[in-house]
């Protein structure tokens, strides 16, 4: 006897659910092997309609975001957002990153951004620089001591201040020596020598580069604790 399969059809009409248009975003961003996804795009390969996806989530940027996905077309990205973005590729990668690399993870961001904003992938990692580099003192760098004992610095170091360290450590583990330029899955994170929690100053000079494992041996312990 011939079993009979049974199949859900959509009713012609019936409106679509969040959970259903957020999964059809991942199927077309894991099928195309990107982690963004443009409309055009979506247009040709999605079971729905893009102005669905933009109606019930406010923006196409904000439905991508609800998916997990990087943001296809930011013109509202600041130039701080766009270097935070290069700033994760650098530390993930432990080099100058590949434009090549705006199209798959950590990055959340694709090239189109950068090349509107800077006219190319190397005008955009040139200004990346000059802005790490510039000479422009943050509270972190230019706080007297005597001040310091007044206000606290800010427990989380800026953008700037986070490459100065890395850049300074050569995107290496200060403890165990790692780097994701040379072993795959290693992860930095820029660490208080002496704690802030107990005292420690968010400066360069008690800031370094650990590995997630060895900060995360580390704790709460200053470096100079048995």
């Amino acid at each position: 006897m011939d079993k009979k399969r049974f199949k859900i059809e959509r009713v012609s009409g019936q409106p679509v659910s969040d959970a259903e248009l957020i999964a059809d975003l991942k199927r077309v961003a894991n099928q195309t092997g990107k982690t963004t996804i443009g409309q055009k795009e979506y247009r040709r390969l999605g079971k729905y309609d893009d102005s669905t996806a933009t109606r019930r989530f406010g923006s196409w940027n904000n439905a991508l975001t609800q998916a997990g996905l990087g943001l296809s077309n930011s013109p509202g990205l600041t130039d701080d957002q766009l270097f935070e973005n290069i700033l994760n590729l650098w530390s993930y990668y432990g080099r100058q990153p590949r434009r090549r690399e705006l199209s798959g993870s950590p990055s959340t961001v694709s090239q189109s951004p950068y090349l509107r904003r800077f006219g190319s992938w190397g005008a955009a990692l040139e200004h990346f620089v000059e802005f790490a580099n510039a000479n422009e003192a943050g509270p972190e760098d230019s706080r007297s001591a005597s001040s310091r004992s007044l206000k606290r610095s800010p427990r989380d170091p800026n953008l700037r201040l986070r490459f100065r360290v890395l850049q300074r450590d050569r995107f290496t583990c200060q403890s165990c020596g790692s780097s994701p330029a040379n072993r795959i899955g290693v992860k930095l994170h820029v660490d208080h020598i002496d704690p802030w929690s107990k005292g420690g100053e968010t400066t360069i000079e008690n800031l370094q580069t650990l590995c997630d494992r060895c900060n995360l041996g580390k704790g709460n312990l200053s470096d100079g604790a048995g």
